[in-house]
């Protein structure tokens, strides 16, 4: 039998190598992510938190699984997906990305704007335009916008609201040539298409879904740096650091506090995804007090969802499955958060005495 050469043993090696370890697959593994600090994120006036405690922000993380890789699934909360369950409509990475941002953004904004109104402080709202979330097949403007653009103004009109923008739309005629002013990443460009028929409402429009795009100017000042973390579910989290801050109330009063949940401009806490993971990542942190929300159904959707579990059920299982000592408080708006750290710390609870009942505004 002829000697294979060692030159061709290499080559075969690093190719096995490549296509067991290296070569990527149409999935991905969802595992605990790390519990981030808020500290060093959050800047309220130029100022960062240097109270005693933290509140953290929970991830999970997301790799593409390669045919090693794929067998995590076996591995305690660590979960496969398929391309199609983690991108649903979406039709690449990059379009996933920019969603994932908007979210991001999205959460930022309504997180100022719930820490404000439970502090009973002011703040300002502007209407920067319209965010395109798709383009339909059938848009004119295909070609030209993509998801993420914010549209600032149509035929050189500019609106105070999208309802303005959408009358606008609808007042015209099907197969008018319009002007589209955008921006993407800061940059403005014009585009010029005919506005179609929607198949939803047989009314003439762009061919866009869309969201309202607004900025919230606080003094003093908010900043986030949220790196490469997308997502909405640090809405809550982020809240209670703002809060903290602008009130000088430190609630946390030493303590690691972990959570996650959706905020909502009037304080709703929202569910999210992986919540069990998030439990995972908050106790190898540290954390003493982790706030899940409290997604309960209404007894119709009982009906339609039997075997459906609040983000709050499947947080407290996890906690028991990894015997944490961490207490699972389940909140379904921003005030059981505050109300929740009060009755912990009575330093809190003197202090807000001292500036009035705005805590208890819904």
């Amino acid at each position: 039998m002829k000697k294979i050469p060692l030159w061709l043993k290499v080559v075969l090696l690093i190719g096995l190598v490549y296509l067991v370890f290296l070569r990527p697959i149409p999935y991905y593994i969802e595992r605990p992510g790390a519990a981030l600090d808020l500290n060093p994120v959050i800047e309220v006036g130029g100022e960062k938190s240097d109270e005693s405690g933290k509140y953290m922000m929970t991830t999970v993380e997301i790799l593409q699984a390669t045919p090693f890789s794929y067998f995590f699934q076996f591995l305690p909360y660590n979960d496969v997906v398929t391309e199609a369950e983690l991108f649903g409509d979406i039709d690449d990475y990059e379009a996933y990305n920019r969603l994932q941002k908007y979210y991001m953004d999205s959460s930022i904004h309504s997180a100022i704007v719930a820490a404000f109104d439970a502090a009973d402080k002011p703040y300002e709202l502007t209407y920067n335009g319209v965010y395109v979330m798709s383009v339909a097949d059938n848009s004119n403007f295909k070609s030209s916008l993509q998801m993420g653009d914010t549209i600032t103004s149509v035929d050189d009109l500019l609106f105070e609201n999208t309802e303005e923008f959408m009358d606008y739309i609808k007042s015209q005629e099907i197969g008018k040539n319009i002007t589209v002013h955008y921006e993407r990443d800061g940059v403005e460009s014009v585009s010029e298409g005919q506005l179609v028929e929607l198949e939803e409402t047989g009314e003439p429009g762009i061919g866009i879904s869309l969201v309202d795009q607004s900025t919230v100017v606080t003094d003093p000042e908010v900043t986030i740096d949220a790196g490469q973390i997308g997502g909405p579910s640090a809405g809550l989290m982020y809240s209670l650091q703002i809060y903290s801050m602008i009130t000088d109330n430190n609630l946390r009063d030493g303590q690691t506090i972990a959570g996650t949940g959706t905020i909502s401009d009037d304080g709703t806490v929202g569910p999210i995804g992986g919540i069990d993971k998030k439990v995972v990542a908050a106790d190898e942190e540290g954390a003493t007090v982790f706030f899940a929300p409290n997604d309960e159904l209404t007894d119709e959707q009982k009906e339609d969802f039997p075997d459906y579990k609040t983000n709050y059920e499947i947080a407290v299982e996890a906690a028991k499955d990894i015997d944490t000592d961490m207490e699972i408080v389940p909140v379904k708006t921003f005030n059981d958060a505050i109300e929740y750290l009060e009755s912990l710390s009575p330093v809190a609870e003197t202090s807000s005495q001292s500036q009035g009942d705005f805590l208890f505004v819904a």
